[in-house]
């Protein structure tokens, strides 16, 4: 009977782990498959067209170019390769400075004719128009801008989701904001959680570890909006004050904030590898005359640097992948970042700021999936770091 529900444990223990593995699968090949439809979108705005005069030598048209364009940045064809004109502009709610109510006819039947017309009689002109609006003998020029490319994604410098007629899914801006606050933060960590481990494993007391071992727990369990809170309310108004800024997000203050919520993960990890030093290794450098500082920094220190190091990557993987405090204190701007005391925003925030609001199935919401691979690969790289180190240490101990 004993063997019968040993067997039954053993069978539900492995269903579970095989479930588990699967559903993991299955989450990934769902976070690619909805991330990777956004190389198959067009560049425009889908169900519509830009159309120029056929006399136009100019033939297609960056993304960034469109949007300079359509914003009033660029304003002659000559900027991008075309006559040294003026450029006009035209969307669909122009259709009435162009012609009279009375030739667009009953119902705006004549609609698609007189769009026709409009283009082919306006040389300088690039209208913005629906694809069902565009008739078959259509006297203008279409514009190919093609579908959304790797380098457009991986490349580009300007994060403009819901601009129109071409939205811009450049990921460098979030990406180096993303970095640069996590690495920050792990920069303002390291030193202190280090710190603090060396002192809870070789010098506090058992009395003073018992203390500090729970209160390093509680950190850890604090929620992330809370963390937030406390940084929008104590760390912004400092940093506002203290530098003189226009506004106190910024990239500093979401390092302060991410430095001291990976604080746990480092003190913890780091303690436990400091403790693991063998006592054999402590009792030989002291009975050589060395002291206990001189033992912590000259024989402890090194001999767990591959366990402090995994420390410092598992803080960074906290760091990266943290999203609400964040959000709350970084600014949430889609910039490419300089210093730290810049707004700036990160892929973990990006994604939960815009994907309630992006369509289903959109170019917007494909392009917050592919974000999403991007953040997986990167803690993938980190998990695999992390074993890599760890691996190290049988080695270091033989």
């Amino acid at each position: 009977m004993k063997r019968f529900f040993e067997t039954i444990v053993e069978k539900i223990l492995m269903a579970s782990g095989a479930i588990t593995s699967l559903t993991i699968l299955l989450i990934i090949i769902f976070l690619f498959s909805q991330g990777a439809g956004l190389f198959n979108t067009p560049v425009v705005e889908e169900g519509y067209k830009l159309a120029v005069n056929p006399e136009n030598p100019v033939s297609d048209l960056t993304p960034e170019e469109i949007k300079e364009i359509f914003d009033g940045e660029i304003v002659n064809w000559a900027q991008v390769g075309g006559d040294d004109e003026d450029i006009v502009v035209f969307r669909l709610n122009d259709v009435t400075s162009y012609v009279s109510e009375e030739e667009l006819g009953e119902g705006y039947s004549l609609l698609p004719q007189c769009l026709s017309r409009i283009v082919s009689e306006n040389k300088p002109i690039i209208a913005f128009l629906p694809d069902t609006y565009i008739p078959e003998n259509f006297s203008g020029k279409i514009l190919e801008t093609g579908d959304i490319k790797p380098s457009d994604f991986f490349a580009g410098e300007q994060w403009f989701p819901t601009s129109q007629p071409a939205p811009l899914f450049g990921i460098i801006p979030l990406l180096l904001g993303t970095l640069l606050v996590s690495v920050a933060a792990i920069l303002f960590a390291l030193p202190l959680g280090l710190a603090v481990a060396i002192y809870m494993a070789e010098l506090a007391s058992t009395k003073m570890r018992n203390i500090l071992k729970p209160v390093i727990e509680l950190l850890a369990g604090i929620p992330s909006v809370v963390y937030g809170f406390f940084g929008l309310v104590v760390i912004v108004p400092m940093i506002h004050d203290f530098f003189d800024l226009p506004v106190g997000e910024s990239g500093l203050a979401g390092a302060i904030v991410l430095a001291i919520m990976a604080l746990p993960t480092v003190i913890t990890v780091a303690e436990d590898a400091i403790r693991s030093v063998p006592r054999t290794t402590k009792e030989a450098s002291l009975a050589l005359g060395a002291s206990h500082l001189q033992t912590i920094f000259r024989v402890i220190l090194p001999y767990s640097v591959s366990g402090i190091m995994a420390a410092v990557v598992l803080g960074i993987g906290r760091a990266i992948g943290e999203t609400m405090a964040v959000l709350m204190v970084t600014g949430n701007s889609a910039v490419i970042p300089t210093t730290l005391l810049e707004p700036v925003r990160t892929i973990p925030a990006t994604i939960a700021a815009e994907l309630g609001e992006a369509p289903s199935g959109g170019a917007h919401y494909e392009a917050l999936f592919m974000l999403g691979v991007i953040l997986f690969i990167i803690t993938l790289a980190i998990s695999i770091t992390v074993e890599f180190i760890s691996a190290r240490r049988p080695k270091q101990q033989m």
